[in-house]
């Protein structure tokens, strides 16, 4: 990615169990996505000098947006994105959206994808590669898509999250992948069990311990990566991704 002044860099933070709250930074400025609490992003900000201007918010679980009211007490007048379908239970969001909308933050385009089946109301932020400047697009996808996986059916069903991988599954090949949680080894693990044969989940899984073993975390993939080697991404219909998420959820090593 171009390093110059236009482009933009994003970082990740490990936070409770296996969160990921990313920092979405150009120039002087910040954006945060699903903030499940706030202590490590206001001194990764403080610490760096950098301004919070919003934070992303995909849906409404406590471990994505439990952080958010605090930064909001830290820097008034922020704005809150969330789904406009989801206005009750993320009742401080100041821009609600809706799938398809189209919007502004730190001089980008940011596309919203309405991607429901982990929750009624999951929405994804899509940044399509910048003008002028030589980089990748950009997806974060909360709880809908992670390495290796998908989320968990807590209120939609088998035949929505297909059709949210599916409309993920035709974003550009380079598109850099930015998902809530670390779980892609154990994901991997799971296929593998599965796929024992799948040269390219063994070769993923070896890389994602290697990089494990190492303190780094496995993310961001990209959208090639797991059309390659997520199963759930690979799933050709509904019957067949619901085979896969019933035994994934009835795994055990």
């Amino acid at each position: 990615m171009d390093k110059g002044k236009n482009s933009y860099s994003i970082h990740g933070i490990p936070v409770l169990t296996d969160n990921i709250i990313w920092i979405w930074v150009r120039g002087n400025n910040a954006v945060v996505v699903d903030p499940s609490i706030s202590e490590p992003v206001e001194l990764w900000l403080n610490t760096r000098g950098v301004k919070l201007l919003g934070v992303l918010q995909t849906h409404h679980h406590d471990d994505h947006i439990g952080g958010t009211e605090e930064l909001l007490n830290k820097w008034p007048g922020i704005n809150v994105v969330a789904s406009k379908a989801d206005k009750s239970r993320i009742p401080f969001q100041t821009i609600s959206v809706v799938d398809k909308d189209e919007f502004s933050l730190m001089g980008c385009s940011i596309n919203v994808l309405d991607v429901a089946g982990h929750t009624r109301a999951h929405i994804a932020y899509y940044i399509p590669p910048l003008r002028g400047v030589s980089s990748e697009p950009s997806l974060f996808c909360g709880d809908t898509l992670f390495g290796g996986g998908c989320g968990r059916l807590f209120e939609g069903t088998a035949e929505e999250m297909h059709k949210a991988l599916s409309l993920l599954n035709k974003l550009p090949d380079n598109t850099k992948v930015y998902c809530a949680h670390e779980y892609t080894e154990a994901n991997l693990r799971w296929a593998i069990s599965i796929q024992p044969q799948d040269l390219l989940i063994r070769q993923r899984l070896n890389n994602v311990r290697r990089a494990r073993e190492e303190g780094l975390l496995s993310l961001p993939s990209t959208i090639g990566e797991e059309r390659r080697t997520n199963l759930f991404m690979r799933a050709k219909t509904i019957e067949e991704f619901s085979r896969l998420r019933i035994h994934k959820d009835n795994w055990q090593e």
